[in-house]
C-alpha cells in the first residue's frame, strides 16, 4: 500500500484535492508531476506549482513544476515529455483540474461555456491520450478522474446545465477509457467526495465561510485516492468510487477527523 517510486502526473495540483493528492503521494516517496496554471501568487487563491513542489520535497518525494494550461495540447505533450525525461515514465494520470461556474443557460456567456468543456472534457480527454503510451509501460498504471457518477437525473442539469455536461462528460471519459484499455491493464476510475470539501472553489464561489465550515477537508478525498492507486490496476477499473466508500473498503471507517468543524453537520456535495 505505498506510492514509494511511482510518478504521478497530477493536474490542477497547485491547491486544492489536486495538491492534496499530491502531498500524499510525497509522503510515500513518489515523483509527483504539479500541473497548473498559476505560475506567480494569486491575489485571491492560494498556491503555485513551485509552491507545491517544493512542499512535495519537504515531505520525501521528488517534484517536476509543471505551468501547463491543459486546454492546449502543445502544453500537455511538452509536459509529458518532460516527466518522461525527469523520472523515465509515467505510472498514475490524476485528472483533477476543473472549471466551475453555477449559472442558469441565460446566465452562462458562451465563453464561460467553452471554458468549463475546453478544461474539463476536453482536458480530461487529452491529457488522458498524452499519458497512455507512458502508462502502458508502467507495472500498475492508474487514471484517476474527479468525477461524479454519470448521471441523466434533471435535477442536476436544470440549475447549472453547461457544468453539469462538462462534469458528466468527464464520466463519460472514465466510462469509455475503462473500456477501451481494460486489455491493456489500464486502471480508469472516477472519484467523488459525498460531503463539500474545503477548497478555494467553495469559500470563493460556492457557500463562503459557512459552507467551509460544514466541510471535510482535501485529505479525506487525498488518502481515498491513495487506496485507489495502490490497488491491482487489472482489478479494479470502470469505477465511480465516492471517497468515504473508498476508504471503508481498505478499512477506514472513522471519518471524524475529516470535518473542519468537529462534530457539525456537513453539507452533501453536488452529483449525490
Amino acid at each position: 500500500m505505498t506510492l514509494a517510486g511511482k510518478t504521478l502526473f497530477i493536474t490542477g495540483g497547485s491547491r486544492g484535492i489536486g495538491k492534496a493528492i499530491a502531498l500524499r503521494a510525497a509522503r510515500d516517496g513518489a515523483n509527483v508531476v504539479v500541473l497548473g496554471k498559476t505560475d506567480t501568487p494569486h491575489p485571491k487563491l492560494p498556491g503555485t506549482v513551485h509552491e507545491t513542489a517544493r512542499e512535495i520535497e519537504a515531505l520525501g518525494g521528488q517534484a517536476l513544476a509543471s505551468v501547463t494550461d491543459i486546454r492546449f495540447e502543445e502544453e500537455v505533450t511538452a509536459a509529458v515529455e518532460r516527466t518522461v525525461a525527469r523520472f523515465g515514465g509515467i505510472d498514475i494520470l490524476v485528472n483533477n483540474a476543473s472549471a466551475i461556474q453555477l449559472t442558469g443557460t441565460l446566465a452562462t456567456e458562451m465563453k464561460r461555456f467553452d471554458l468549463m468543456q475546453a478544461v474539463n472534457v476536453r482536458g480530461t480527454f487529452l491529457c488522458s491520450r498524452a499519458c497512455i503510451p507512458a502508462l502502458t509501460k508502467s507495472s500498475n498504471p492508474h487514471i484517476l478522474t474527479l468525477c461524479p457518477p454519470p448521471s441523466t437525473e434533471p435535477r442536476w442539469y436544470g440549475p447549472h446545465l453547461a457544468y453539469t455536461l462538462s462534469k458528466m462528460g468527464m464520466s463519460l471519459c472514465v466510462v469509455g477509457l475503462a473500456a477501451e484499455f481494460r486489455a491493456a491493464g489500464i486502471a480508469v476510475n472516477g472519484l467523488w467526495p459525498r460531503t463539500a470539501i474545503a477548497t478555494a472553489a467553495v469559500e470563493n464561489l460556492l457557500g463562503g465561510a459557512p459552507l467551509v465550515a460544514r466541510s471535510r477537508r482535501p485529505e479525506i478525498v487525498a488518502d481515498a485516492a491513495h487506496a485507489i492507486l495502490t490497488r491491482p490496476s487489472r482489478e479494479t477499473t470502470g469505477r465511480f468510487f465516492i471517497d468515504e466508500e473508498a476508504l471503508a473498503e481498505s478499512g477506514v471507517t472513522d471519518l471524524t477527523g475529516y470535518a473542519v468543524t468537529p462534530g457539525a453537520e456537513l453539507a452533501p456535495d453536488f452529483f449525490l
